[in-house]
């Protein structure tokens, strides 16, 4: 009974300020119909055919009303001849006074009344002057009527009202616009989802623990950290690992962009920043997560002709007020991402305000697996599906790129109509994402498709022959993205790079117009990407590594990134001299030494280019086939809890 009861009362409609709108407006529309209904009913006819009815004395009088229309009300028995049945009014709402039964408009009014004068009917003539009050004021009134309407509305709307979100409207653009997640909210996600990253979430498990049991680290005299910030490249599980902490955490999760804090308006980012820190603090304990916090964390300028924006500075400054100022800001933590951490403000930085810096970075081969693990489960893939190949196909890839690497694999099984995901299907992915699309349909002549395979099988046989060049996994000559042929390999995840490695990878990668050279005794277009990669390669040895015997143990790297917005330099004409002459020996170098190479195995680099040209795609098998087994091996890598258990 008492759940009728309250369904009957949420069934009742509810009352609304435009309900009396819309009784205003009917009756001023009611008194205006029935204020000129006097003569709406009155039968139209022509002057000629008024004067007619007067000469046969039908008529009792004739009112012009306002110089203009006259109404023509006809005797009694009038009404009742024949021609005139149709003339008498018919109302649905009675009338005590006596309806015209024809109306006319007159011309000019002097010549209606001689024409009368003239019949000896002037008698019947009288002039009215009818002033439509009610409708008259209706049209006065009007426009005024609609100009509040149309504000009331416009005013409901700013502050919230139909269709507008809390924090969303002009009155409202002070609030903080942070989504709020708490107990009434369901978030799926959990550390469980979160693969790999096994140190981030350590820390981000910890905060939890924080919240969740505060006595454990409080009764030793310990603080809780008032702030983390989680630094990494895109795309490395940054904003999963926030998500992970909302559905963990069973308390108040406040979730923004930085940009939210960002409006046209002078002083509405400090206002949101204090609106939502305010909120916090009433729900605490509770949990505040800022997605790229570059957007109002960059450093501040030192003068305002800089071209500073004191508006994102104001913004900052309320943050760092809130996060660690004169007043107190109990159990209530920061979380915030970036993957710009070297332009942020160092008082953003410091310990108390950001106690944690979290690094967040590219999955190993190890990550890589439990990620893939992850990203299978809604996938119909194949039974014998290997994810330690996988993983290791995959290297330098980020989280999103598995995952968009799971994804495109299932569009390419549906594509060719397949029933399960195979190892093929995400091979052809990798392709696909690092590659691009394949162009078979592209028109390439003869003389192009030869260049192009010794091209791509200079670059396969100079790393074939080099130690610490990138093994390769397969070469094509079918035109993808905007390559016309394209090599892969898979590179040995190194944590430290030596200089003999470099110039491998960069030999490895001249090795194509090398081979143009040696074969067609010309070069082409085709190798920009190739002088692209070795001249940022060597330039980094030269000016980042301090890998350069003539430049010496110097860096020009700046990790806070404030060089590359300065007008100078930091070393002089004759340096900058010096470290463009080293890069162009080093490159020049590596480019003899792939010359002279392909030089020595010309035979093979001519059979491989004729295998490549009738396959046009080849694999690490035809190499072998070609050059034998590769003799050089590759040091294992080993984990370093696998180290430890294996101690």
């Amino acid at each position: 009974m008492a759940n009728d009861k309250k369904n009957i009362k949420e069934n009742k409609p509810k009352f609304s300020p435009y309900w009396i709108y819309g009784i205003l407006i009917a009756v001023f529309l009611g008194f205006q119909l029935f204020s000129s209904s006097e003569f709406e009913n009155a039968k139209n006819i022509t002057t000629s055919e008024f004067f007619e009815y007067a000469k046969d004395n039908d008529v009792e009088k004739v009112v012009v009303i306002n110089r203009r229309i006259a109404n023509v009300y006809l005797t009694n028995e009038a009404e009742n001849k024949e021609i005139h049945k149709k003339s008498i009014p018919q109302t649905f709402i009675p009338s005590a006074t006596k309806l015209p039964n024809y109306k006319f408009e007159i011309g000019d009014l002097q010549n209606f009344e001689n024409d009368l004068k003239a019949i000896g009917k002037y008698d019947i003539y009288s002039l009215k002057t009818d002033d439509n009050v009610w409708g008259n004021l209706l049209m006065s009134i009007l426009p005024f009527i609609l100009l509040i309407g149309v504000w009331i509305f416009i005013m409901r709307r700013m502050s919230g009202g139909a269709g507008g979100g809390a924090g969303g409207q002009i009155f409202n653009i002070g609030k903080s616009k942070a989504k709020l997640f708490d107990q009434n909210t369901e978030v799926k996600t959990t550390f469980k989802d979160v693969a790999g990253l096994e140190g981030a979430k350590e820390e981000v498990q910890e905060i939890v623990d924080f919240l969740k049991f505060p006595e454990k680290y409080t009764s030793l005299g310990g603080k809780i950290p008032k702030g983390a910030l989680l630094v990494g490249p895109p795309g490395t599980g940054k904003t999963l690992l926030a998500k992970a902490v909302a559905g963990e955490a069973k308390v108040p999760f406040f979730s923004l962009s930085g940009s939210d804090f960002v409006e046209m308006f002078v002083g509405v980012g400090a206002s949101r920043v204090r609106d939502l820190f305010k909120q916090a603090k009433e729900k605490s304990p509770s949990i505040i997560f800022i997605d790229e916090i570059d957007a109002i964390g960059r450093a501040r300028g030192k003068n305002a002709m800089s071209g500073s924006n004191d508006e994102r500075e104001n913004t900052l400054n309320q943050l760092l007020t809130e996060m660690d100022g004169f007043g107190s800001n109990t159990n209530v933590i920061v979380i915030a991402a970036t993957n710009r951490a070297d332009i942020l403000d160092k008082a953003l930085m410091r310990a108390g305000r950001f106690d944690r810096q979290i690094f967040v970075d590219l999955p190993d081969v190890r990550e890589r697996k439990e990620i893939f693990e992850v990203h299978l489960r809604p996938l119909k893939k194949a039974k014998d599906l290997d994810l330690d190949f996988l993983s290791k196909q995959t290297p330098g890839f980020s989280g999103a790129d598995i995952a968009n690497v799971c994804n495109e694999s299932a569009l390419i099984a549906a594509r060719n109509g397949k029933k399960e995901v195979d190892k093929q299907d995400f091979l052809d992915a990798v392709d696909r994402i690092i590659g691009g699309l394949e162009k078979k349909n592209k028109i390439i002549t003869p003389s192009e498709k030869k260049a192009v395979a010794y091209h791509e099988a200079g670059h396969a046989t100079v790393s074939w022959m080099l130690e610490h060049a990138a093994p390769l996994v397969k070469v094509t000559i079918v035109p993808r993205g905007r390559s016309l042929g394209a090599a892969w390999y898979l590179p040995e995840e190194r944590l430290i790079v030596r200089p003999e490695q470099m110039l491998d990878e960069m030999c490895a990668a001249l090795g194509g117009r090398a081979a143009e050279k040696v074969i067609f005794n010309k070069i082409s277009t085709g190798a920009l990407s190739d002088l692209e990669k070795v001249t940022k390669q060597a330039r980094a040895m030269v000016t980042v590594y301090g890998l350069s015997d003539k430049i010496g143990n110097l860096t020009y790297y700046d990790s806070s990134g404030q060089n590359e917005y300065g007008f100078t330099k930091p070393y002089s004409e004759q340096t900058a001299e010096l470290i463009d002459k080293e890069i162009s020996d080093i490159i020049e170098t590596q480019y003899k030494r792939a010359i002279k190479l392909l030089e020595d195995h010309k035979d093979k680099l001519t059979e491989l280019a004729e295998v490549l040209l009738e396959k046009e795609v080849i694999f690490k098998d035809n190499l072998e086939k070609i050059f034998g087994k590769r003799a050089f091996e590759k040091e294992e890598q080993i984990t370093r809890k696998e180290q430890e258990i294996k101690d």
